[in-house]
């Protein structure tokens, strides 16, 4: 069932419409045993949402996701799951196979709701706790400092002269995700199932605490310090060491079910299963990317049908974007032709579980 076709449940914050609204200032107070750092209005700097910054050459890269996540047709359980997860305050798990949209649902969510940039931390078997929270360049820092030593040895070198410890340190994106931001950040935690068997485990005292120690910064006698955090050249101050949330972000965990879980971990995330879409479904996620184009209506059917026959009867492993990019080529001629029918369904549409 589409979004639209299943109406609008009254406590929902994302209604999967696509269309960007002010619904997160209206989400309720988190449980009792949710409740992080201090309420805002009580003083101090809570920080606001970003903007979005982009550079140049990833412009076309940006407006092609916005679009993607614009388009994005969830279903009426993928809404109850999300806003549960918001409403709980509880990490999102989401499972499925490769390309169904699991990690599409995160910039869907933040660019509805408005939420900044989403923090993406891509996940491989040597991905750390640490590597999420922040990075320390220890070796910069002397280089630096013996290089400003060598340039003020004339004039005598004092330690106020070694540079801030701030600007060698930048939170990663779980990290920037803890910052005290006024509404949560949206945090896409890529593909948990190819960690390391502990990484779960590890990231259970942070999901429960929302908060973290930075040794480098609170073994110093200074307060605050500026750090950098993973929103490009944005800063934070982090007072005594500790970065702690206000409010706990929404953290979507993707998995493509290659591996179990810990039950400690499981319990405490809210889990969505996304199945392979049916016709109904990928024919709205391709009329929102490309457009309704009645010149090839015909062959987009065709193209369509045959995709989601090769998921239902032959077992294909496909990926949603393996059709975007068959049917493209459908809309610029290559379907007209033999040649161009056996490219793309031998090419563009072969299963990823196909050797």
């Amino acid at each position: 069932m589409k979004a639209e076709d299943a109406g609008t449940e009254d406590w929902w914050i994302y209604k999967g419409t696509g269309v960007p609204h002010d619904g997160i200032a209206k989400l309720p107070e988190p449980p009792a045993w949710r409740v992080f750092g201090r309420p805002i209005g009580t003083g101090g700097s809570d920080l606001h949402i970003p903007p979005t910054q982009h550079s140049a050459r990833s412009t076309a890269r940006r407006l092609g996701r916005v679009k993607q996540a614009s388009a994005y047709q969830a279903d009426e359980r993928e809404l109850h799951l999300v806003n549960l997860a918001l409403h709980l305050r509880r990490p999102l798990l989401i499972t499925g196979k490769p390309g169904v949209g699991k990690s599409t649902l995160a910039y869907a969510v933040a660019h509805e709701l408005q939420l900044g940039q989403v923090l993406r931390w891509p996940i491989t078997s040597r991905s750390t706790l640490r590597d999420g929270l922040y990075t320390y360049d220890a070796i910069g820092r002397l280089y630096d400092a013996g290089m400003r030593q060598g340039a003020f040895a004339q004039d005598g070198f004092s330690e106020n002269d070694t540079p801030g410890i701030g600007r060698y340190l930048r939170l990663g994106p779980l990290g920037t995700a803890l910052l005290p931001w006024r509404y949560p950040r949206v945090l896409l935690i890529d593909e948990i199932d190819k960690s390391d068997i502990d990484l779960p485990n590890d990231l259970l005292n942070v999901f429960e605490e929302g908060e973290f120690e930075i040794p480098e910064l609170s073994r110093l006698s200074v307060d605050d310090q500026t750090v950098m955090t993973a929103d490009g050249d944005q800063t934070a101050a982090v007072c005594g060491g500790l970065v702690a949330c206000s409010e706990f972000p929404l953290v979507i965990l993707t998995s493509n079910a290659e591996r179990e879980f810990p039950s400690a971990f499981l319990r405490r995330c809210v889990r969505l299963e996304i199945s392979t879409p049916n016709e109904d479904r990928l024919a709205a996620m391709v009329d929102a990317h490309l457009g309704d184009s009645r010149d090839s209506a015909e062959a987009r059917a065709e193209v369509i049908a045959e995709f989601s026959r090769r998921q239902r009867e032959e077992g294909a492993e496909l990926a949603n974007d393996q059709l975007l990019n068959a049917l493209l080529m459908v809309e610029r001629g290559l379907w007209r032709g033999v040649r161009g029918r056996r490219l793309i369904e031998s090419e563009l549409m072969r299963p990823l579980n196909e050797s």
